[in-house]
C-alpha cells in the first residue's frame, strides 16, 4: 500500500483504555489518516467527545460494537488497543479481507506459542499467524514492518530497556548472561480498570516494585535482546510503580567484555547508531534523562555512564509509557506501514510542565 496523496481510513478496538484515547489524540491531528470506526463493547452508542471531553470538536463518532466484517468495510489499517486475547481471535477475519493491522496488546509479539501460552495461561488462538507478525520496534525492524500485514507493537518496558541496550548487544560489547533492568512506570501502564492498587490513595505518595518473581514482559524483552545479540540472553528484570501518572525510566547494567572501552567510545556508538532515528536522543555524557522531558511525546532519551569507572556501562532510558511506549510507536508503525513520512503527527515537542 503506497501513498499518492490520498487520506487513509483507519479503526481503533478498544478505545476506551488509556492507549485507545491516546492514539485517538494523536490521530486527530494526523494530516493523512481518517478515524472511520471506533469500538467498543461496554461504550456502544456513546459519542466519544462524551468519555472524552479532551476530544469535543475532533470526532464526529460514536463508539460501536466491534465487526470484523465493518472493519474492513471501512478500514485501510485497524489498531487493536485492547487487553490480550482480543485481536488474536478477531486477527484470521481481517487479515483475510486485506486490511492492515497494529496490534498494541501482547497477542503477536512472542514467536513462541508455547511460550505464550506459558505466560498468559491459555492457548494461543491463531499460532500460525504467530511466524508472520513482525515485531514493530522500528529501530530494529524497519524493513520488515513496511510490507507487513500484522505488526505487534512493543509493550512500554521492552521499548524502554531493548533502546537502551540495542548499540550494545548488536556490536557484542557486553556478556548477555549478566544483563540487569529496574525500571519504573507510572500508574497509568496498569490500564484504565478500576483496581485497588491504581488508585490515587494508594499509588500516590508510594514506590514499589512488583512482579520480580516473574513479569509477562520478560520474555518479550529476552526475545528481542536474543535478536539483537543474535544469541540468547539472560535478564534480570525487576519493574516498579512509580507514583505519576504518565511515564517510564529503565535503568539498565551490563558488563563490558572490553575493559578498556572508554565512555567516550561508548558513547560515539551510540550517537552514530541513533544519528538517523528520528525518535531516539542520545543525551550529552553525564546527563541524567527526566522522564517530564518525554511526558505526551514519542521518543526516547538515552544517557550513558560507567560508575567509578568499573567494567559496567549504565545506561538511563526514559519515554513516555504511553506514546513511545505504546500509542505514538503504533502511529509511527502505521506510518511506516502505509509509506508515510515516519515522523508526520508525531513531532510535537514534549509536554512541560
Amino acid at each position: 500500500m503506497k501513498a499518492t496523496g490520498q487520506t487513509f481510513r483507519v479503526g481503533i478496538v478498544g478505545g476506551t483504555g488509556y492507549t485507545g484515547v491516546e492514539l485517538l489524540r494523536l490521530l486527530a491531528s494526523h494530516p493523512r489518516v481518517t478515524v472511520s470506526v471506533i469500538t467498543s463493547r461496554t461504550e456502544a452508542g456513546q459519542p466519544v467527545s462524551d468519555l472524552f471531553p479532551n476530544l469535543r470538536g475532533h470526532y464526529d463518532l460514536a463508539f460501536t460494537d466491534p465487526d470484523p466484517a465493518t472493519l474492513a468495510a471501512q478500514c485501510d489499517l485497524v489498531f487493536f488497543a485492547t487487553p490480550h486475547n482480543v485481536a488474536m481471535r478477531m486477527m484470521p477475519e481481517l487479515l483475510a479481507a486485506g486490511v492492515r493491522v497494529v496490534d498494541l496488546s501482547a497477542d503477536f509479539r512472542l514467536t513462541d506459542a508455547e511460550l505464550w501460552s506459558r505466560w498468559y495461561g491459555e492457548p494461543h488462538a491463531c499460532p500460525e499467524l504467530l511466524a508472520e507478525a513482525v515485531y514493530g520496534l522500528p529501530e530494529m525492524n524497519r524493513a520488515k514492518i513496511r510490507d507487513a500485514r500484522l505488526v505487534a507493537n512493543p509493550g512500554c518496558y521492552p521499548t524502554a530497556v531493548q533502546l537502551g541496550f540495542l548499540p550494545l548487544l548488536e556490536q557484542s560489547l557486553v556478556d548477555v548472561q549478566r544483563l540487569n533492568a529496574f525500571a519504573a512506570s507510572g500508574v497509568s501502564g496498569a490500564g484504565r480498570q478500576a483496581r485497588i492498587p491504581n488508585l490515587l490513595t494508594e499509588a500516590g505518595d508510594n514506590f514499589k516494585a512488583y512482579g520480580a518473581s516473574g513479569h509477562r514482559h520478560l520474555p518479550e524483552i529476552e526475545q528481542g535482546l536474543g535478536w539483537l545479540a543474535s544469541d540468547p540472553v539472560r535478564l534480570t528484570f525487576v519493574p516498579h510503580l512509580a507514583p505519576m501518572i504518565r511515564g517510564m525510566q529503565a535503568t539498565l547494567t551490563a558488563e563490558l567484555v572490553d575493559p578498556t572501552l572508554s565512555l567516550e567510545d561508548l558513547q560515539t556508538l551510540f550517537e552514530d547508531r541513533f544519528a538517523s532515528e528520528p525518535f531516539v536522543d542520545v543525551l550529552p555524557l553525564g546527563s541524567h534523562p527526566e522522564t517530564r522531558s518525554v511526558r505526551g511525546a514519542n521518543v526516547c532519551r538515552l544517557s550513558l555512564h560507567r560508575p567509578q569507572g568499573r567494567d559496567v556501562v549504565l545506561v538511563l532510558s526514559v519515554i513516555d509509557n504511553l506514546v513511545k511506549g505504546a500509542s505514538g510507536q503504533a502511529v509511527q508503525n502505521m506510518n511506516i506501514m502505509l509509506d508515510l513520512p515516519e515522523t508526520m503527527g508525531l513531532d510535537a515537542p514534549a509536554l512541560l510542565p
